[in-house]
């Protein structure tokens, strides 16, 4: 796993083995950046990623600029791991440990973007998604994304799905 670009491009991270997690890959990570890149400015801009996982892509955001990171994740060795690296590359990334639904249930806070990475064998999603909607964390020019497999598809009208391998990335914008 590697940091693309920013102020930290190149950098690799070595989560430990025994992590519940599937990292995005470069690839995808790459595709998806290129994307985000082409349409909005990170700088003041904030981040909201849950199931942060090794905290992949936080690292990416951190690394471009992003001015305020939320990693959330219910599994603590995840978080733990998360804190020791953004204290070893001086990111500015805030650690939550909890369970999704749970935090977006009781977040009051808008985010620029939203990127949510559950399992692909989650049964949530639409309820995850329903309730970012319902609370109204995205702000006005936002965007939600939501990695998934092929068994997942969202029928929404303002959705682009973007297929990498066997990455998905369904794109809200709002």
């Amino acid at each position: 796993m590697r940091i693309v670009s920013g102020k930290h491009k190149g950098r690799k991270i070595n989560p430990p083995v025994n992590l519940p997690v599937r990292p995005t890959t470069d690839r995808a990570k790459e595709a998806l950046f290129s994307i985000i890149d082409s349409r909005y400015y990170f700088q003041e801009k904030n981040v909201l990623d849950l199931f942060s996982g090794t905290g992949n892509i936080s690292f990416e955001f951190s690394s471009r600029g992003v001015e305020e990171i939320i990693a959330v994740d219910n599994n603590s060795e995840c978080i733990h791991f998360i804190e020791k690296t953004k204290e070893e590359l001086n990111l500015n990334i805030n650690t939550v440990q909890s369970e999704c639904i749970k935090y977006l249930t009781n977040c009051k806070k808008q985010f620029n973007f939203i990127f949510a990475d559950p399992p692909y064998n989650y049964d949530d999603y639409q309820k995850m998604k329903d309730l970012i909607l319902k609370n109204n964390l995205i702000k006005k020019e936002g965007f939600l994304i939501i990695e998934h497999d092929y068994r997942t598809s969202f029928k929404d009208k303002n959705v682009e799905v973007r297929k990498y391998g066997a990455v998905n990335f369904s794109i809200f914008s709002f």
